[in-house]
């Protein structure tokens, strides 16, 4: 089954409404003491009412407008749908930002088709900095106003400013995992870090040149594959296939063919 432009510009139109509804339930419950639950005895999990407010708006929407279509959340799971059409929540990105008064977290929201994320968004509320991406361009979107953006072009990794959520080997790399990030680090002109999936936003606005992350679920990519890859990036996992295809949740995300290329060496070892 195919779809045209059209019909995917429709969507996009409603993607931004889904947009709207989450920033209704997350901002102003940002910096206003939410109260913070642990769903992981393990390890610090954070959920807040702001996670799961805004997810619930969503869903309710896309209930009503498109009841055969499927939808993943991070806090409410997976509805199955009828047809090729799925939606892909993740409605507070970077909890542990949000619990902290970084605005640096944000709700991702995807559409996929046949399994293919086609449509993705990247929101920040509080600073208004929205990436939307699919058929072909991302745009940036704050204060009404929309233009579209693109990946610097940095083909170098000495040129590269590099970023990952954190890089400690007791966090989301483990050891190997940090000891690689750590080589590349050492070629890059700069490491950033702790931005979440706000950094794929600004690689796509030209403002990062290189990601790298492991364990990443669903509902934290989906999102930022149509908004890289329509910015004119490269994303994959760390061996060049598509995001997913492992089950160590890893993104490698570049400005270019070549950035990317060359930093799939040096995380491999070669």
């Amino acid at each position: 089954m195919v779809f045209n432009d059209q019909e995917i510009a429709g969507f996009a139109g409603f993607a931004e409404r889904l947009r709207d509804a989450a920033r209704g339930e997350t901002l102003p419950r940002f910096r206003a003491g939410a109260a913070v639950v642990n769903k992981n005895e393990a390890a610090f999990d954070p959920v807040t009412e702001a996670d799961r407010e805004a997810e619930r708006a969503m869903r309710a929407l896309i209930e009503e407008a498109f009841p055969d279509h499927g939808i993943v959340g991070e806090e409410f799971g997976v509805r199955e749908g009828k047809g090729p059409w799925r939606w892909v929540l993740d409605p507070v990105d970077g909890t542990r930002a949000f619990v902290c008064g970084a605005p640096t977290w944000t709700t991702l929201i995807a559409l996929e088709h046949e399994g293919r994320p086609v449509l993705g968004i990247i929101d920040q509320p509080y600073s208004d900095d929205c990436l939307v991406g699919f058929g072909g361009e991302t745009r940036f979107h704050r204060g009404g106003v929309a233009r579209a953006c693109r990946a610097s072009g940095v083909a170098a990794l000495a040129e590269a400013r590099l970023s990952t959520t954190d890089p400690s080997p007791n966090a989301y790399f483990d050891a190997a995992a940090a000891a690689a990030f750590a080589r590349l680090a050492e070629e890059t002109r700069v490491s950033r870090y702790s931005m979440d999936a706000y950094a794929y936003g600004l690689l796509a606005a030209g403002e990062l040149d290189l990601i790298v992350e492991t364990k990443l679920q669903h509902h934290d990519y989906a999102a930022l594959v149509p908004v890289i890859e329509n910015a004119g990036g490269v994303i994959t996992n760390w061996k060049g296939e598509p995001v997913g295809s492992d089950t160590r949740g890893e993104t490698l995300a570049a400005a270019t063919p070549a950035l990317h290329e060359a930093a799939m060496k040096v995380l491999a070892g070669a």
